[in-house]
């Protein structure tokens, strides 16, 4: 890249990555098979579109309310109380353009240039720079696999002083598909009372779990309600990321100060997504369960397969639609390996350390990819890696 003007500095401190031409490589070339995506490959179910396009022949194509339109808000603080044990008026519900820019809202809202947030490492690639875009420091806290990558509250709590400001939990996670256990919850909870933090609660998949495990939301346990602010989204859930719709909820100042800021940023959600959003919440849940199945059936055979290669060990996710096999036994780095797998086998994965320096020996594959697609892609993964070994 070839920079002329006078470029801001915090332009420059973003984290570098060869991830991005390894993408435009495999954009170039349709013989490649891709298991990177971090979208539902489903398309918006039909009854959501229909409504829609209703919606945009009544003439919706107007400003709402920076705070969301009101009667999404009603719906979300039901589905908040049924389906999360989080008790929430809509006035404690902020609609924004997906999750993500409900998380730049809150950091903006609660975080100083020096103060610090607490996150995971390996944890979604946007965290750190958004946290270092507003001058604040991240803690990172490793998820190790001999851990089940599960958070440890006793590292989270060495990482506290009197400039932490925030502890950024994801469940279930991306990378790794971890769920965090309840147990877990509660210890970092009576930590994070202890010390008077805010929580930020990514809950972006929490639709998304098997193996009859449970998603819990920390914002429904006893005494954290002032504590925590819960983001979730439609983007995974009804699969429509590009409607650019998702919510955060917690405490009313906080979501009041954070509808100031959303008027000077992106001033409002899409008015038409919000509609769609509201369609999605009222309707019967079928179109949920039907992908969560699918992804299942997905996710057993990504198991299955990489359970085949020599080489290549792996936790069984329990959530969202990610797997996060180790290849250290290979020797090479996470990137090159993600490099060989694309010129040698033409499949495209993540590596690791797209979400962190402890995501080093890991890889990400994802399974929102058709059934018979990921067939493909591990015939051509096992055939290279038996090669290269024999």
């Amino acid at each position: 890249m070839t920079i002329e003007h006078g470029i801001s500095e915090r332009f420059f401190e973003l984290p570098s990555s060869g991830f991005a031409q390894i993408m435009k490589t495999a954009g170039e070339d349709r013989k490649v098979i891709s298991l990177g995506p971090g979208e539902p490959d489903f398309t918006t179910p039909k009854h959501i579109i229909r409504f829609a396009k209703k919606k945009l022949d009544q003439g919706y194509t107007h400003y709402s309310p920076p705070q969301g339109r009101l009667d999404l808000r009603e719906a979300i603080a039901k589905k908040l109380k049924k389906d999360n044990k989080i008790y929430v008026s809509p006035d404690e519900i902020i609609v924004t353009c997906g999750s993500q820019e409900a998380l730049f809202l809150a950091t903006l809202t609660l975080v100083d240039p020096t103060e610090k947030i607490i996150v995971p490492n390996p944890g979604f690639l946007a965290y750190i720079p958004m946290i270092e875009s507003v001058s604040g420091t991240q803690l990172s806290v490793p998820l190790l696999e001999e851990d089940g990558f599960e958070l440890n509250p006793d590292k989270v709590e060495e990482l506290i002083d009197n400039r932490t400001q925030v502890l950024l939990i994801n469940t279930p996670g991306n990378p790794t598909g971890r769920i965090l256990k309840k147990k877990t919850l509660e210890e970092l909870a009576d930590i994070v009372i202890e010390h008077d933090l805010k929580v930020f609660s990514d809950e972006a998949y929490e639709k998304f779990v098997y193996d009859n495990k449970k998603h819990i939301s920390i914002g429904s346990l006893n005494g954290m309600k002032k504590h925590v602010l819960t983001f979730q989204s439609f983007s995974k859930t009804y699969a429509m990321p590009g409607w650019r719709v998702g919510y955060a909820a917690g405490p009313k100042d906080i979501i009041q100060c954070m509808t100031r800021m959303h008027l000077y940023c992106g001033l409002c959600s899409p008015t038409i997504s919000q509609l769609a959003a509201l369609e999605a919440l009222r309707r019967n849940q079928k179109c949920v369960r039907d992908m969560k199945k699918e992804y299942d059936r997905r996710r057993k055979l990504v198991i299955k397969r990489l359970r085949q290669i020599p080489g290549i060990t792996c936790s069984v996710p329990e959530g969202a639609f990610y797997v996060f096999p180790n290849i250290k036994s290979f020797g090479v780095t996470s990137f090159k390996f993600t490099d060989s797998l694309l010129k040698k086998a033409k499949v495209l994965v993540v590596p690791g350390t797209e979400f962190g320096k402890h995501g080093e020996g890991y890889i990400r594959i994802s399974y929102a990819t058709s059934y018979e697609k990921i067939k493909i892609a591990f015939n051509r993964i096992e055939k290279m890696i038996r090669e290269l070994i024999s």
